[in-house]
């Protein structure tokens, strides 16, 4: 009930007011049914411009620092995002991975909407990463089938580190259910989730136009900031050395 009010009365007119998106393909998303609606990720808003857009409640899996901070910030931070429909999970330890596929596959066999993006953090510099596995497991798993989403303009308006979004033109364009039961029954097996997966980072990749990076979107965060660090580095022993006065 709490999340339908604060939907209808916060979060979609200050969405549209903001930000004014344009939907494309909509009908795509199918009115009932386990479904997951896998997307690019640019932005910390994509998750709720698809969750005014979409007709259905959607459910988003977040990290579970959202919900554990302390003091008054904290506990409104964390009734905030349980209002949006976000599932806390901890992404730390070795079991991360599964945590997160029990926790969305959850979702789906109560025959819900699940958002996911699958290269599993924002893109630092606006390219599409290589997707994380976790999507087709949990498609395998529970045989929901995949609409891939491009969400554009979201890096322009707010790209990390930016508290404040600009006013930029966003559209979001979902693409056609993609089925995976040829993959039946290899759910377990490393080369299925890995076509499955790539299927499904092609068809984003088709719908938002944008430059594909075959590389995890961690591996190329931390890349970029160690060549930060080099630079700033060498820029630092490039300054010329500058000695304190002597008297004598």
């Amino acid at each position: 009930m709490f999340y339908a009010v604060f939907r209808c009365v916060v979060l979609i007119p200050l969405l549209r007011w903001v930000f004014r998106p344009r939907v494309e393909g909509l009908g795509n998303v199918p009115e009932q049914g386990p479904v997951i609606v896998a997307g690019n990720h640019q932005s910390f808003c994509d998750q709720f411009l698809l969750g005014v857009t979409l007709r259905r409640r959607i459910s988003f899996l977040a990290k579970i620092e959202y919900f554990t901070q302390r003091g008054l910030r904290g506990r409104l931070a964390a009734a905030f995002f349980r209002a949006i429909g976000a599932i806390p999970v901890d992404r730390s330890g070795n079991g991360a991975g599964r945590a997160a596929v029990e926790a969305g596959l959850g979702v789906l066999r109560r025959g819900g909407v699940l958002g996911i993006f699958p290269e599993g953090t924002r893109s630092h510099d606006g390219r599409l990463y290589k997707g994380k596995v976790g999507v087709a497991a949990m498609a395998l798993r529970s045989g929901a089938p995949v609409v891939p989403c491009a969400i554009i303009g979201t890096f322009e308006a707010q790209p990390a580190g930016r508290r404040v979004p600009s006013v930029v033109p966003i559209t979001l364009r979902f693409g056609r259910p993609l089925d995976f039961s040829k993959y039946a029954g290899m759910e377990d097996q490393r080369a299925a989730l890995r076509a499955a997966t790539d299927e499904i980072m092609y068809a984003i990749l088709e719908l938002s136009g944008q430059e594909y990076v075959d590389m995890y979107a961690t591996e190329a965060k931390a890349q970029a900031e160690a060549r930060r660090q080099a630079h700033r580095a060498r820029g630092r022993a490039g300054q010329p050395r500058i000695d304190a006065p002597t008297h004598g």
